[in-house]
């Protein structure tokens, strides 16, 4: 599911932001350490780093599906919600004479496609997530899950970078199914009984 996620946020780059920049832009799921960018990616690139995968509690339901095949009631339990949160970077060509005012073009860039869906648009998602349960609702700019930006650079190795947090959550279907025989009919008994 999470692979299918990362093959759904290149489509969403690639289709949404502006032609003349998606041939020359780079999109990378690596992590942004002080070896960044690896040397299958080519700057100028968008990172998007997957940093916490987590159930959503507030999204959770304990309403089981039913229904009726060959004769039998199948009950399915809803599927597990799950936030997955990405770190979005961008790094610019070390051939530009002002790498921090490229990379800040390219997060505004990136800051116009992402705030246009409140969910993702059918037309990009892939893989298993054209089967979702639900639509993928989406948190842009918003404060992340990390508890310091600060401490996490340093753990990277890397200096700091201006940084996008971004939220989509997803559904996964949990395998436990209950299968019982459907009810043909009712019966009622009734004994009366003499006093």
């Amino acid at each position: 599911m999470v692979d299918d996620l990362d093959k759904t946020l290149e489509e969403l780059f690639k289709r949404y932001l502006p032609q003349e920049l998606i041939p020359n832009v780079a999109i990378s799921f690596a992590a942004p350490d002080k070896d960044f960018p690896p040397s299958n990616v080519k700057a100028p690139a968008f990172d998007f780093f997957l940093y916490d995968i987590r159930e959503n509690r507030d999204l959770r339901s304990n309403e089981w599906s039913r229904t009726k095949e060959n004769g039998q009631v199948i009950e399915v339990p809803p599927p597990v919600r799950i936030d997955c949160s990405y770190l979005i970077t961008a790094w610019a060509s070390s051939s530009v004479p002002n790498p921090s005012q490229d990379e800040h073009r390219l997060l505004s860039e990136a800051i116009r496609v992402l705030i246009q869906f409140p969910t993702l648009p059918a037309d990009v998602l892939r893989g298993n997530l054209t089967n979702q349960d639900y639509e993928l609702p989406t948190s842009s700019l918003q404060p992340g899950r990390m508890q310091s930006l600060g401490e996490f650079w340093q753990a990277m190795g890397g200096k700091p970078k201006a940084a996008l947090h971004y939220t989509v959550t997803i559904s996964v279907p949990r395998v436990d199914s209950a299968t019982s025989p459907e009810v043909q009919k009712k019966v009622i008994a009734v004994s009366l009984k003499d006093n």
